[in-house]
């Protein structure tokens, strides 16, 4: 059994690499957006408490990082929790965010995120979460506000209808106050709205979803219009380098046209 193990792990490590000389030397995408879906489907397969799966999940968005640095992709959107999934029970919803509460604090002291100068930020309505969350997420937010290197970005109570009515309101706001004319109101305009203006490139190249699911569900709407989809057949908890890998090179093999 033992050997038949290693076996296994050796032929992976092997297609691992494989695929790593297949895409190391190509274009590779600057901005990835990921849809962490499928924790709950893990967590039941195996009869286990639906947040069980999402403790495997955030562990596997340690690795994901990881992974981003090694590729040398310098913006990673993390579609994490929907305005609609405060909808779950009351024990689910808690049990996500304190989950949250701890991978906040420990990307605070992550040594990675230091040195490699990655500037943190909540994509979302973050009057929806409690004091101490958004208090620990401002407190990172402060911290990272002066890097530029790379970027993580956390959709939390994340909706991307509700991200341009936000951008809406807040351009509504500046017509009345004089600082806009409608006739001044352009895509750059709203962009400058949206959560995403702070980054040096809002739209997704390449936006992955786990599952199984082929849809996007609200998740950067306004970004993505021309953003490349890979959708794949592994619950999020089960997500490996080599998934990653071959979505890059599915990227890599996309010819990319943008209405052109």
């Amino acid at each position: 059994m033992l050997r038949r193990l290693l076996e296994i792990i050796g032929i992976y490590k092997l297609y691992e690499k494989w695929l790593w000389r297949q895409i190391k030397d190509k274009e590779k995408p600057t901005h990835v957006g990921i849809i962490l879906d499928g924790n709950r489907r893990w967590a039941r397969e195996r009869k286990l408490p639906p947040w069980m799966g999402h403790e495997k999940g955030a562990e596997k968005v340690k690795d994901v990082i990881k992974w981003c640095y090694e590729a040398g992709i310098k913006i990673l959107t993390l579609y994490v929790f929907s305005t609609e999934n405060f909808n779950r029970s009351r024990e689910e919803v808690e049990a996500i965010m304190n989950l949250a509460k701890r991978y906040v604090q420990e990307y605070m002291n992550d040594k990675n995120i230091h040195e490699k100068k990655v500037k943190v930020k909540l994509l979302g309505k973050r009057e929806l979460l409690d004091e101490d969350l958004r208090r620990k997420i401002e407190e990172l937010e402060k911290v990272t506000e002066n890097y530029n290197e790379r970027y993580l970005n956390i959709a939390l109570a994340y909706g991307g209808r509700v991200e341009i009515v936000d951008a809406v309101k807040e351009i509504c706001r500046k017509i009345m106050n004089g600082e806009i004319k409608v006739d001044e109101i352009n895509e750059e305009i709203i962009e400058k709205h949206l959560y995403t203006s702070h980054l040096p490139q809002p739209s997704p190249d390449l936006i992955i979803r786990t599952s199984g699911e082929e849809r996007l569900s609200g998740f950067l709407l306004w970004q993505s219009a021309y953003s490349e989809l890979v959708f794949l057949d592994v619950y999020w908890p089960d997500f490996r380098k080599i998934d990653f890998w071959r979505a890059i090179r599915t990227y890599q093999r996309r010819n990319r046209r943008f209405g052109r």
